[in-house]
């Protein structure tokens, strides 16, 4: 995903710019500005888009593809909110943020990427994106045949300080091949999986579907297990059956993890932490502030502070403060802990 100008045809030319902005009927087309009343908008998934979210169709090969390098290190900084089409890379993709969000889907899941987090793209996969408008963009992308570090699928990546800084020194354009090499070979031995995949994964079960679907449109819908069976003329056995099936989580941990998605963008965008927890449907503050610590293990305050660009860092250790685990941990966004049920209504 690169915000470069590009000619959607040219999926796999090397060289070729990763990203245009894409119209019905178009080859090379301005911007499309989306509408959220138009019924033939098609949104994020369930996810409602921002008023004015720009789409784009990003070819297979970002730019400077064709350079003998094993890493491709761009940055961007957009002014309105972006989204990208479904689409896949022959490269393998890390991108971060800072001062904002970015949101990937990858079939059934959703990851939030926030600062002090990246999420890798293993080569192939299929993705689509959204960022925020006026968030700085970081655009990684690296040689499969030459990179020595690989992981099961889409991967929530520990940013270091270290590993930022390398990547933007590969963004210069002056690096003669040895320093190149040095820089390359450094950020493969920093290059590590974070403690918490932050993914949701979305039922796509008819049983439970307008649930969702209700829930992402308002995380703050206090319905009840119970009161949703009655709307939808079943039993809350049923309905807890299938998030649990399709999900890994209770519907009470679903709706947490939907909840503490949609903050991470809240926040970021600059709303404090009352006005979160009012629009997520806390009734109290601290309630909010426990449940985003129990899944994010940092506060709410914390996180808006670091992605202000605040001196506070992220947690106790920095931006990566998450700590490191093995690349096979597949923990999905919100079941880390049983105590978020007591904190989802």
């Amino acid at each position: 995903m690169s915000l470069r100008p590009a000619d959607p045809g040219a999926s796999a030319a090397p060289g070729a710019g990763a990203d245009t902005p894409v119209g019905a009927g178009s080859t090379v087309a301005d911007p499309v500005t989306a509408d959220p009343t138009r019924a033939d908008v098609t949104a994020f998934g369930s996810w409602p888009r921002e008023p004015g979210t720009v789409t784009c169709r990003a070819s297979a090969v970002p730019p400077g593809a064709d350079a003998p390098f094993v890493i491709i290190s761009e940055a961007h900084l957009p002014d309105v909110p972006t989204e990208w089409e479904p689409h896949a890379h022959p490269l393998h993709e890390l991108v971060w943020v800072r001062g904002g969000t970015l949101m990937s889907r990858v079939a059934d899941r959703v990851f939030t990427v926030s600062d002090g987090q990246g999420l890798w793209m293993p080569a192939g996969v299929v993705h689509g994106g959204r960022l925020t408008a006026d968030v700085v963009f970081h655009d990684v992308f690296f040689a499969p045949e030459r990179t020595p570090v690989t992981f099961d699928g889409p991967t929530a990546i520990e940013m270091t300080p270290l590993l930022e800084s390398l990547l933007t020194h590969l963004a210069r354009t002056d690096l003669d091949a040895a320093a190149r090499a040095r820089a390359e070979s450094v950020v493969f031995d920093v290059l590590e999986p974070s403690e918490r995949q932050l993914a949701l994964r979305m039922p796509g079960d008819p049983r439970i579907d307008a649930i969702a679907e209700a829930l992402l449109e308002d995380p703050a819908d206090p319905r009840s297990l119970e009161e949703w069976a009655r709307a939808l003329g079943t039993s809350d056995r049923t309905i807890g059956r299938a998030f649990r099936h399709t999900t890994g989580l209770s519907f009470a941990q679903w709706r947490q993890a939907l909840r503490v998605h949609r903050a991470l963008t809240l926040l970021s965008e600059g709303h404090d932490v009352q006005t979160v927890a009012l629009l997520l449907g806390y009734a109290q503050t601290s309630t909010f502030i426990a449940a985003f610590r129990r899944v994010m293990g940092a506060t709410p305050g914390a996180f808006a502070r670091t992605s202000a660009g605040g001196p506070e860092a992220f947690g106790a250790a920095g931006p990566g403060a998450l700590s490191r685990t093995s690349p096979a941990r597949t923990e999905e966004f919100g079941a880390s802990s049983p105590a978020v049920d007591d904190a989802a209504a």
